[in-house]
């Protein structure tokens, strides 16, 4: 296979940094093009007229409503339920422009809509100039003519998208395209697959129903006398060894125009010019810069394997002696394969990601919308969200199907902080329909989204859809057997004869798949719809099971890759009083009961959480309330846990012809809202139990501890890139006592670098029995790695039995004191006996621990503070609480 790369490039605006100055000789540029944002004040009103108010563009009817008092915050006890006839009525907004002399003598003149949401009638001066149905395109109008001296008025009139997709539905009478609506604890509306807009907008079962309406992106006017770039993609591609850059200028230009264009890396010491000519309207111009092969090329690795270095690449296009086209951006250089194929001793195929010919295990997660009001997903919050991957060691996120295609800055940050990303096309859990109009604008959106993204190295992969492969084939929907290939003919329309074929079309530096879960090549064998896509043998796997017992490794499937799977656990009360009162603070309020989307999700987690722990039993109603919040923070990262270092351990063995695991990305990173969900990261950026878990299972060099049969294994997990000799050194802890009472060490042995290798093998029975004064009920295992350095590694802990069970655990009577120095902030902790899950918890003050959630086997301890707004030693003794588990019954 040959390897192939891409590359990133910062687009601001569409003009993509212009420069304005004359250039010896040649009229200036800005004489060439002008742009006028209409970005700002709207008038926005329902349609009655009853409601008339002034609204942000970009933004969506619920922040107008909200910023100027008509509703309270949307998120606020149930409101989502309370607000639902906002999405049931028609909107316009509106907005007066004056057009310049400037303007007026420009050749031609494009009002252009970044992304309108989602089905609108737009006009101009009273005249209607066209229409949009799809969240996830641009949409450009030519309105030079319509333009008129003085005051233009401008209308975005947008159609309910409940009422809009109920229509839709009413239309497709040959078949059902099922489901025709969410179950009923989601509390959202219908027929979501029938308008090509965020899906998870209708409700989710984690997210609330809020069906926006809005300009959500920019708008703005596009002037110009020649020729205008509306984008410019660069994607390295690496063959027979040496580099080219395929540029692709995708242009809109006012006739045939001949030029010159010059594309340069400076630091490459790489330049070439061409000779080309832009035919009229829109059209897309492609030039291979070749690389100079006497340079070495610095490579974009993912977080953990090396650096993210980018190079400059300058485009310059000249036309009978005017610079028209004059754009820099940012090109990285890497390879991605996905490796698909025959594993020694082992059915099926195997399916891994290759970065620069090095096998990569992705560490990471899924990530939903960050906000059920995209205008509110700040440049703040996004790097928030992104900083808290890495700071866990993630090297991977995967944008799940039913949310947007994120903004620009998301794919850059990625690109920065090398995370790479799944990227998934904007189907989720649902059939779709096959009719033209729909078919045609989802081709628009996806030759769209594939030119905006293609240039960012952090994209390893599309997927066509999430889980409508497993839906069609395990048959969710409860289609009847004659009717089945109706759906299939309509599944390999829309994913295979459309949206494939415009990816391979539209880019050649890495791989696409059909659907997640899917079996990969195998499910293309078997004609896009496998038997079974979840089948461990191939491809990615998604897993959930609530009931069986989440300590037991035997329960998880032994995949290729874990693409989805998780648990359930509740945010902090820090998080929830916000949008609660009270009386809401209960786990039998309605409240509670309405902030859970998943069937009986809230029965689910302490049934789970009893099989090992003692349920809060205090008898003051807010106390057992916060104890409850936190014991399901508990079981989540325990669980999680468990099934990720299962994953991780499984690289390098096949048992049973399953294994060679290579990926785990758990469900999810983050929080659309306040709510139960299977998130690690609640909304606001406050960490749950389970991300501070994340930051040492995801560590580069992990051990893993667990037992099969009566025997303790333990394993080094390594994703270096060198070899290490490393042996492990287990320490046997009463419950009673703060002091070990005997340590084991295995002999020292070689790790390759990026592989999982078992290090100690002992029944338990015989480790007890050697310890002396130590049984499964009394005593508790902790673990580390060690090399010739000292400790390589976290910390791991293994439970000989549940701790409702352990004999001896005892309050710990935690203290702490806070302090300060020139580090920051931190807390000493001195504890009186053993403590599990030791919490740490300065309520509404935003920032993090250094670690939380942890065992605690020593008297002391000290963990720093990083907050992220000014505070003092003083508020953070005031705020802080300590909880452990013997704490909460």
């Amino acid at each position: 296979m040959t390897p192939s790369g891409n590359t990133c490039i910062c687009v601001f605006g569409v003009l993509l940094c212009l420069f304005s100055g004359v250039l010896s000789g040649f009229s200036s540029l800005s004489e060439q093009q002008q742009t006028v944002s209409l970005d700002g004040k709207w008038s926005l009103s329902n349609s009655n007229s009853s409601l008339c108010l002034p609204a942000e563009v970009p933004g969506c009817v619920h922040s107008a409503l909200q910023q100027q008092g008509y509703i309270q915050d949307p998120y606020y006890r149930f409101n989502d339920a309370s607000y639902r006839w906002i999405a049931f009525d028609n909107w316009t907004y509106t907005t007066t422009f004056n057009r310049s002399s400037q303007l007026r003598a420009k050749q031609k003149l494009l009002l252009v809509f970044d992304g309108v949401d989602t089905v609108a009638s737009i006009s101009l001066n009273g005249l209607t100039i066209g229409r949009t149905d799809n969240m996830f395109r641009r949409y450009d109008f030519s309105v030079r003519d319509l333009l008129r001296d003085g005051d233009n008025v401008l209308k975005v009139s947008l159609s309910s998208p409940v009422l809009y997709a109920s229509e839709r539905r009413k239309a497709h009478s040959a078949y059902r395209v099922p489901p025709e609506c969410p179950p009923e604890v989601q509390k959202g509306e219908c027929h979501v697959n029938f308008i090509r807009k965020e899906q998870s907008s209708f409700s989710w079962d984690w997210g609330p129903s809020f069906p926006t309406m809005g300009l959500w992106k920019g708008v703005r006017l596009e002037a110009f006398d020649v020729l205008q770039l509306i984008q410019v993609s660069a994607v390295p591609l690496y063959n027979l060894s040496r580099w080219t850059v395929q540029v692709e200028l995708l242009v809109d230009a006012v006739q045939t125009t001949n030029g010159q264009i010059t594309l340069s890396i400076p630091e490459l010491d790489s330049e070439q010019s061409f000779q080309t000519h832009f035919l009229p309207g829109k059209t897309k111009n492609s030039f291979t810069l070749h690389i100079n092969t006497s340079i070495q090329v610095k490579l974009w690795w993912p977080n953990g394997h090396g650096d993210q270095p980018f190079y400059h690449l300058i485009v310059k296009g000249f036309q009978d002696g005017f610079l028209v086209l004059d754009t820099e951006s940012k090109v990285y250089f890497r390879t991605v394969e996905l490796v698909q194929e025959p594993i020694v001793g082992s059915p099926g195929l195997s399916f891994y990601f290759r970065i620069n010919g090095k096998p990569i295990f992705l560490k990471g997660s899924n990530w939903i919308p960050a906000h059920s009001f995209q205008d509110q997903v700040t440049p703040a919050v996004l790097r928030s969200l992104l900083q808290s991957a890495v700071d866990a060691s993630m090297n991977a996120l995967r944008v799940w199907g039913g949310g947007v295609y994120e903004q620009d800055l998301f794919y850059s940050i990625c690109d920065e902080m090398g995370i790479m990303v799944w990227q998934d096309f904007m189907f989720a859990c649902a059939m779709y329909p096959t009719e033209d109009d729909f078919i045609q604008t989802v081709r628009e959106e996806v030759i769209q989204q594939v030119q905006r993204l293609k240039s960012h190295p952090s994209i390893i992969i599309w997927s066509g859809n999430n889980e409508n492969e497993a839906a069609l084939a395990t048959d969710w929907f409860s289609i009847p057997v004659s009717q089945r290939p109706t759906y299939l003919k309509d599944y390999v329309t829309l994913y295979v004869n459309n949206i494939r074929a415009i990816v391979q079309e539209e880019d050649h530096s890495r791989p696409f798949l059909v659907s997640s879960p899917t079996n990969g090549a195998e499910s293309e064998q078997e004609g896009w719809v496998a038997a079974n896509p979840y089948d461990p043998h191939y491809g990615d796997t998604h897993f959930y099971s609530y009931i069986l017992d989440c300590w037991d490794w035997r329960t998880f499937p032994r995949t290729r890759f874990a693409s989805e799977y998780g648990f359930q656990s509740w945010p902090s009360i820090s998080t929830l009083q916000p949008v609660s009162v009270k009386e809401d603070w209960s786990w039998s309020s309605n409240f509670t009961w309405h902030r859970q989307h998943h069937e009986a999700g809230n029965q689910q987690m302490l049934l789970q959480a009893a099989l090992h722990f003692i349920l809060p039993n205090s008898t003051d109603p807010l106390r057992r309330f916060t104890d409850t919040l936190y014991i399901t923070q508990v079981m989540q990262a325990q669980c999680v846990k468990t099934q990720t270092e299962f994953y991780r351990r499984s690289q390098s063995e096949i048992i049973e012809g399953k294994g060679h695991t290579m990926g785990a990305l758990y469900w999810q990173l983050n929080d659309i809202w306040q709510a139960p969900s299977w998130s690690s990261v609640e909304f606001g950026g406050k960490w749950k139990m389970l991300h501070y878990f994340a930051q040492n299972f995801f560590a580069a060099v992990l051990p893993v501890g667990f037992e099969d049969d009566g025997t303790l294994l333990i394993y080094a997990v390594s994703d270096l890139n060198h070899d290490l000799k490393l042996r492990a050194v287990v320490s046997v802890y009463s419950w009673t006592d703060l002091d070990p009472v005997c340590m084991l060490r295995s002999d020292p042995l070689l790790v390759p670098g990026g592989s999982a290798a078992a290090l100690f093998k002992q029944p338990v029975a015989a480790l007890l029995a050697g310890c002396g004064r130590c049984t499964r009920l009394t005593c508790l295992l902790t673990f580390h790695l060690e090399d010739g350095s000292g400790q390589r590694g976290p910390t791991n802990h293994h439970f000989l039995c549940s701790p409702k069970d352990a004999q001896g655990l005892q309050r710990p009577n935690i203290t702490a004191k806070v302090q300060e120095d020139e580090a920051g902030y931190s807390v000493t902790l001195h504890s009186a006996a053993v403590a599990p899950f030791v919490w740490l918890d300065v309520g509404n003050i935003p920032g993090r621990f250094g670690s939380n959630g942890f065992l605690m086997v020593s008297r002391n301890r000290t963990v720093g503070f990083n907050a992220w707004r000014p505070t003092s030693v003083a508020e953070l003794s005031r705020s802080l609480t300590v909880t452990s588990l013997r704490d909460v019954y």
